[in-house]
């Protein structure tokens, strides 16, 4: 894609990159991060007997544990227990946990023992590998520690689509250093994984709040946000991370998905302030049924700003003055080059400048083939449009093509630092690269 000569050392977290010359405006690094089938997270193993855990089925199940006399419970325990040292940092709480959900299966009287609710909860949960296929269209913010960060340099933290058995996605993090020279260097993932407790609450219409708490994680890659309600059956889709200040000058990080249930898809929207607690809700209004929302990190002229798809062909600017509430929009940038004649869709939230706001797109042209490129609209009005590139910024090539979606270069978000972009991108549906793009450069491109 970019650069020439030898590739570099890769990471101990990735892998090295082929890297040539398909671009002048993207210096492409020698580093890959590719999915780790070892990676995985001990989540509940719902009985498909259509009423769930108030299934027959499920009771049954739990009838014949009760079954089980003292002795062979007490090599069932020590057997799960070796089955799953070393993989998972609180598994008795988590099985216990699965017990206590599954409680009013147990039949009427019964009084379980400790050995009988592990066990319980042990046959009603399931080892996922949450990144087995893929772990791709990544985006990226400031880590919230920046400790012991040498200067000039940035610790990140990406935001990655993983997907596992069934084409199911997940939500997980990896953290590295952009340094000063450029480079980016990847932390080592931790061992284990953890998924969330879920509380459910409604909003004061009735909408449905998923409030996710990770109070055992101890790093960052521990977390995993697997799908946990109907509406995201088959995933959480391609998050739009991006540090947002209100008004009063506090921070936090939110990002927009897609929920699919295997039909359907949901935009959605998370808050967290420090990556351990989250607030989850679906999208209210006409946007609810939409796909590749993205927000801006500041209000603008007073009002929540989103760039949109919900035509899937052309970019959207909506407006709202309550952040999890969306209607209308106005189209504001539409196909112009072959290379996004199918369709163009940003890829991610914009970006502040003094120039104005840089949003990076994707475009869809021949042969189905995904594109990375970019545009500016007014700072005081996003709905102008200043500039936009004519080539693309970053696109397959003979290196970067092959995968599970061949012919797919495409990102969730990129971050600034002073001049420089910093653009992690999803190859063919499977695996993440990284480019850095000088601004100045990027800019003088643009017709």
């Amino acid at each position: 894609m970019s650069g020439g000569g030898k590739p570099e050392a890769s990471s101990s977290a990735g892998s090295a990159a082929p890297r040539s010359a398909q671009t002048t405006l993207a210096d492409v690094q020698p580093l890959l991060l590719r999915p780790d089938a070892a990676r995985t997270v001990l989540k509940p193993f719902i009985i498909d007997d259509g009423e769930g855990s108030h299934a027959p089925r499920t009771r049954r199940i739990i009838a014949r544990i009760l079954t089980l006399g003292e002795a062979e419970l007490r090599r069932e325990n020590e057997a799960l227990s070796r089955f799953l040292e070393g993989r998972h940092p609180i598994v008795e709480a988590a099985i216990l946990d699965r017990d206590d959900q599954l409680k009013q299966c147990v039949p009427p009287g019964a009084v379980l023992t400790e050995d009988q609710k592990k066990i319980v909860g042990a046959y009603f949960s399931e080892e996922y590998a949450f990144e087995s296929a893929a772990l791709f269209n990544p985006s990226v913010v400031p880590h919230p520690d920046q400790g012991g960060v040498a200067e000039g340099a940035t610790r990140v933290l990406i935001a990655l689509r993983g997907i596992g058995e069934g084409h199911v996605s997940a939500l997980t993090f990896r953290s590295g250093v952009w340094g000063a020279d450029g480079r980016v260097a990847l932390d080592d993932a931790s061992r284990y994984a953890l998924g969330p407790v879920v509380d459910r609450t409604e909003g004061a219409e009735g909408q449905l709040i998923a409030n996710l708490s990770f109070d055992h994680v101890k790093d960052l890659s521990e977390t995993v946000i697997y799908p946990f309600l109907p509406s995201q059956g088959r995933g959480i889709e391609d998050v739009r991370l991006v540090a947002f200040a209100e008004d009063d000058g506090s921070i936090d990080y939110r990002g927009t998905y897609t929920a699919f249930n295997g039909s359907e898809v949901r935009q959605g929207l998370l808050k967290t302030a420090d990556f351990r607690t989250y607030e989850l809700r679906g999208v209210q209004g006409s946007h609810y049924d939409g796909k590749g929302m993205a927000l801006f990190p500041r209000r603008v002229n007073g009002r929540y700003m989103m760039l949109a798809r919900q035509d899937n062909e052309n970019i959207w600017l909506v407006s709202s003055d309550d952040p999890w509430a969306w209607e209308g929009g106005e189209m504001i940038i539409s196909p112009r080059y072959p290379w996004e004649f199918i369709q163009i869709g940003n890829c991610g939230s914009p970006i502040e400048l003094d120039e104005g706001w840089l949003v990076l797109t994707h475009g869809v042209g021949s042969a189905r083939k995904y594109c990375i490129g970019a545009c500016l609209l007014d700072k005081a009005n996003p709905a102008k449009l200043l500039g936009r590139l004519a080539e693309p910024l970053l696109a397959p090539d003979a290196d970067m093509r092959d995968g599970y979606v061949p012919n797919v270069i495409y990102s969730c978000g990129a971050l600034l630092r002073g001049r420089s972009l910093l653009v992690p991108f999803g190859v063919a549906d499977n695996f993440t690269g990284f480019a850095t793009v000088e601004v100045d450069k990027l800019l003088k491109a643009m017709t």
